[in-house]
């Protein structure tokens, strides 16, 4: 299976924000919209124990018209909450001027925003403008469910020297969402960190969810899933925010959130045979799996052939009515998912027809 080698300090991410538990904790508004708001929001944010300040600069919106950000002043501001109440504070980058200010500044750290990594002209022009610094980057993933986009924009950063990485998960952009404002799609950061082991993976349950109301049980599934930190949104009037009021929350809502969280032990804290003594099972039990999928592959080698032979259509409809009537019985008694099932028996079924398909066409 595909792994990748970046080459990651982990360690020195953690040092950068003074922080040694999880979740490592980044919040404050969407976007800062004046020096007044983004000091009493950094204020209220470290009376409860957030540490590190984020804020939004330069907003990449999707229609002309709205509000894009103050821009170059708001670094301005940025420093004042670093030299007031020694926190920690970054913004988003889209392109090489964005970067080179934020560096004149002395901004803490960066991230890249779903657009922009999407886009691997703009992420290779911003990792050029940061070759020789090594300025802690964080990168959301793409708007589009492309782990391999992700991935790239990440190494395009390490490749110019860039050491301290991390990623955030902030969702995927679907057409008619029946809850989130953007899917979570875990298995895609799931996959991402098999990938990259010591990738710092933070949460943004602002951007999935696009209702406040809705972070505490995504941000509750990102810790229950090892997540290493949370990116959440903090205004002090949300219902004011220009941008994204619905899904920021104030400080003191925020404490609450942080409050209820269960943080569970990760992999790498467990030690517990019980667990070792059931994975041990699970591994017997996928390599059946494996061997039954080998026999029956055998098998549909066979049909083929005999189909072959004997000028018979490959899609017996009739058969494979019976076939998954079966299955999806079997599901309910046994009480298993039978939108599980019946799409694994679907997966199997197309590649039985296309080995078919490669026979009759030998």
């Amino acid at each position: 299976m595909e792994t990748s080698s970046l080459n990651i300090k982990t360690s020195d991410n953690w040092a950068l924000f003074k922080h040694t538990e999880r979740p490592l904790l980044l919040a404050g508004p969407c976007s800062a919209e004046s020096e007044e708001q983004v000091l009493a929001t950094a204020s209220r944010l470290q009376k409860i124990g957030i540490n590190v300040f984020r804020a939004g600069l330069w907003k990449p919106r999707t229609r002309p018209n709205c509000f894009e950000g103050v821009g170059e002043k708001g670094l301005k501001w940025l420093v004042k909450v670093q030299r007031l109440q020694g926190m920690k504070v970054g913004t988003e980058v889209a392109n090489s001027h964005h970067v080179e200010e934020c560096l004149k500044a002395g901004i803490d750290f960066l991230w890249i925003g779903a657009r922009t990594t999407a886009n691997p002209f703009a992420v290779q022009e911003i990792a050029e403008s940061l070759r020789g610094t090594d300025i802690p980057v964080l990168v959301k993933n793409p708007i589009n469910p492309d782990i391999e986009l992700w991935l790239g924009a990440l190494e395009r950063l390490n490749l110019v020297g860039i050491s301290r990485l991390g990623a955030i998960h902030r969702g995927f952009s679907a057409y008619n969402n029946l809850k989130y404002r953007n899917m979570p799609q875990w298995q895609i950061p799931i996959e991402l960190k098999r990938r990259i082991k010591t990738l710092p993976l933070f949460c943004d349950p602002s951007h999935i969810g696009g209702k406040r109301e809705y972070i505490q049980e995504i941000a509750q599934k990102s810790m229950d899933l090892g997540f290493d930190g949370l990116m959440i949104e903090s205004h002090t009037s949300p219902e004011q925010a220009l941008s994204d009021a619905r899904q920021q929350v104030t400080p003191e809502t925020l404490e609450q959130i942080i409050e209820h969280l269960v943080i569970r032990t990760t992999q790498a804290q467990a030690d517990d045979m019980v667990i070792e003594d059931l994975r041990e099972r699970i591994d017997y039990l996928d390599n059946t799996i494996m061997e039954t999928l080998v026999s029956r592959m055998k098998v549909i080698e066979e049909i083929g052939q005999y189909k072959k032979s004997k000028n018979l259509s490959i899609f017996q409809p009739e058969r494979w009515e019976k076939i998954l009537t079966h299955v999806t019985e079997e599901a309910r008694k046994n009480n298993l998912p039978q939108e599980l099932v019946e799409r694994i028996f679907k997966a199997i079924h197309q590649a039985s027809i296309d080995r078919q398909t490669e026979i009759m066409n030998e």
